[in-house]
């Protein structure tokens, strides 16, 4: 059997969904498209779009959830493309203070989300 899939979304667990969704928008533009609550309000999915892919960031909250997530040794990371000046872009992500790493050799860099997320950010081209 030859399987044919598509990516489809990606999940982070974050602390404050209302701080991670300020930053996603601020940082990357990124919107909400869509919401589930648990009937008991135990969690909350929200699953962010670029409205431009079809792939998507779900953020899961758990109400219970009080101390940050370990994440291990984060050799793991999401990646976007940025269209327009690379280097604006990139000016502006170090005056929101969220640059985390940079690799001036190989033209990229990574920020960092609330939750110690990397998110790498590389140009569209």
């Amino acid at each position: 059997m030859e399987i044919n899939s598509r990516f489809d979304h990606f999940n982070f667990n974050v602390l404050d969904l209302e701080r991670s969704l300020a930053f996603y928008d601020r940082a990357l533009g990124l919107k909400e498209a869509r919401r589930q609550t648990a009937s008991d309000g135990s969690f909350v999915l929200v699953f962010l779009t670029d409205h431009r892919t079809g792939f998507s960031l779900e953020l899961t909250w758990l109400r219970d959830r009080t101390k940050p997530y370990d994440l291990g040794e984060g050799e793991f990371h999401l990646c976007t493309r940025v269209a327009g000046d690379y280097d604006a872009v990139r000016k502006y992500h170090k005056e929101m203070g969220c640059v985390c790493y940079e690799n001036p050799d190989m033209g990229i860099y990574f920020i960092e989300d609330p939750d110690g997320y990397w998110i790498e950010i590389l140009p569209l081209a």
